[in-house]
């Protein structure tokens, strides 16, 4: 019998670790958001997997290597499960459309706002029996194209004031979040475990 779950899509640079302006390959770069692993671990005990949606165009530019966003990846995951905060799955595109490349040109689906990461998420939780409710999930982030994402894949989507914080641009483009708050742990805080 399969069983219903619920997800919190979740950005990362700029929504769970602070945006730093260049691409992060190294783990000595990555700094959490203030209680951005508080509002995780709150997602986690009310029942929400976590998962990790992120463009790393810096692959195909050359500026970071599938190894480094990795191992980024590992140490973002390990500073969060000291919080029991940790995510369940994480997903990454390397493409860039001004940067062809031959290896990763095949993911162009997957570069937000497309939702290729998101429906292999969803499918790979189906290939364990677990169905993804799209209306009882979230995506959270702080670019146009987060939101924009979490809309076409069915999901609620919530901005965040951190990172870039791309509220007047999602206002200008008519493409509007359910909620915008200051970080994560507003978000989870004041509206997406208020509203679940």
């Amino acid at each position: 019998m399969a069983q219903t779950i619920k997800v919190l899509f979740l950005d990362r640079d700029g929504t769970i670790n602070k945006d730093t302006g260049s691409y992060i390959a190294s783990r000595e770069q990555l700094q959490l958001i203030d209680r951005a692993d508080e509002a995780i671990a709150l997602a986690r005990s009310a029942g929400f997997l976590i998962v990790i949606v992120s463009n790393q165009a810096g692959i195909a530019r050359g500026i970071a290597t599938v190894e480094q966003v990795e191992e980024v990846n590992r140490y973002l995951n390990e500073l969060l499960s000291a919080k029991n905060a940790g995510f369940d799955r994480c997903y990454y595109c390397p493409f860039h459309p001004e940067y062809p490349h031959p290896e990763y040109d095949r993911f162009v689906d997957f570069r937000k706002p497309a939702t290729g990461m998101v429906e292999l998420a969803i499918n790979d939780f189906l290939a364990e029996g677990l169905i993804v409710d799209r209306g009882a999930s979230f995506f959270v982030g702080d670019k146009t194209i987060d939101v924009e994402c979490g809309l076409r894949a069915g999901l609620r989507p919530v901005l965040v004031r951190t990172g870039h914080n791309e509220e007047e641009l999602c206002l200008a483009r008519n493409i509007v979040p359910e909620f915008v708050a200051d970080d994560l742990y507003q978000a989870v805080t004041e509206y997406i475990l208020a509203s679940s």
